[in-house]
């Protein structure tokens, strides 16, 4: 099984180049159904793969939650990912996942894993609107496999709002306006979570937002936000002033995106600001190689508001 993560640090040039690696696993055989599914997460928020060690019970948790283990001294939460998407299956997990998202650190129960594939986001498409109802939002994107089997790419911030304080809102309610008039930013995620964190988030400091799911889509949208401005001889900016942008997307990830917008000359004088739960310096690198302006980790209302609030001003124009 070590085998199966090694050289994961050296993965990261896999970044800004539009592809992703992903750790295959199953949750097992669905006794209702009789099928068994196939799920994804990104290595990159993978730190180890393991047999499930002894676990401490605690009360009042979430029924998914199946309480806490001691990792090298650290307790870390785990989540048992077969009773949390509601599979019936008389198996008992077998691995646990440990995962690192914002620096927060916890472990996903399933039944075993398969294999690492790796993929150009473009092949990670939007799921269908029946899977995602069927699933309760918690896939943020699918792609098909030469064999044939579906990939369901887990929204693991969905999952960790819900069986934590991961998405805490109390930090938004303490937000103030910032000082900045007529200010639009636009963003792009795939999370369901992170959008309406976001937007709670803009909506307190008092900043209209447009946005999109994905990069694709985001892009798409901006170059038409640019071809109004230069139909009406205006400057992009005179339409919105700041990019927030994920990583993780279907169709075209966050550096990819990026270096779009750093790359054409009508979006020049917007700051770029790199929103994520991929929180090592590697990745932080890698938003910096590509142009953007700032990094700020999600669900820290507090970080991002400070951060927005710099970078407007600092694009603001005399007598605005």
């Amino acid at each position: 099984m070590s085998e199966l993560l090694k050289s994961i640090d050296a993965r990261t040039k896999l970044a800004g180049s539009n592809k992703l690696e992903m750790l295959l696993f199953s949750l097992g055989k669905n006794e209702l159904t009789g099928r068994e599914e196939t799920f994804g997460i990104n290595v990159f928020k993978v730190r180890e793969v393991m047999r499930i060690p002894e676990i401490t019970r605690a009360p009042d948790m979430p029924p998914s939650v199946e309480g806490m283990v001691s990792l090298r001294g650290v307790l870390v939460p785990v989540v048992d990912l077969i009773k949390y998407v509601g599979i019936q299956n008389s198996k008992p997990p077998q691995i646990m996942i440990v995962t690192e998202y914002n620096g927060h650190t916890q472990g996903f129960l399933v039944e075993g894993v398969d294999t690492i594939l790796r993929i150009d986001w473009s092949a990670m498409k939007v799921p269908p609107e029946m899977l995602t109802t069927q699933l309760g939002g918690l896939i943020t994107a699918v792609t098909e496999l030469k064999d044939g089997r579906i990939v369901m790419m887990m929204d693991v911030e969905k999952i960790l709002a819900e069986t934590s304080s991961y998405a805490d809102d109390a930090s938004i309610a303490l937000l103030k306006p910032i000082p900045i008039p007529d200010r639009t930013i636009f963003f792009t995620d795939d999370s369901v979570v992170a959008r309406k964190q976001i937007e709670k988030t803009l909506n307190a400091l008092g900043i209209s937002f447009i946005f999109s799911t994905n990069g694709k889509e985001a892009w798409e949208e901006l170059q038409k936000i640019a071809n109004r401005a230069s139909a009406t001889g205006q400057k992009v900016t005179d339409f919105i002033q700041l990019i927030l942008t994920d990583i993780e997307m279907p169709e075209m990830d966050g550096y990819v995106l990026t270096r779009h917008v750093k790359s054409d000359p009508r979006f020049a004088g917007i700051p770029v600001l790199m929103h994520s739960s991929l929180s090592s310096d590697a990745n932080q690198h890698l938003g910096r190689s590509v142009g953007v302006d700032g990094y700020v980790p999600k669900f820290e209302p507090q970080k991002l508001a400070e951060t927005l609030a710099r970078l407007l001003m600092s694009t603001r124009q005399p007598g605005t």
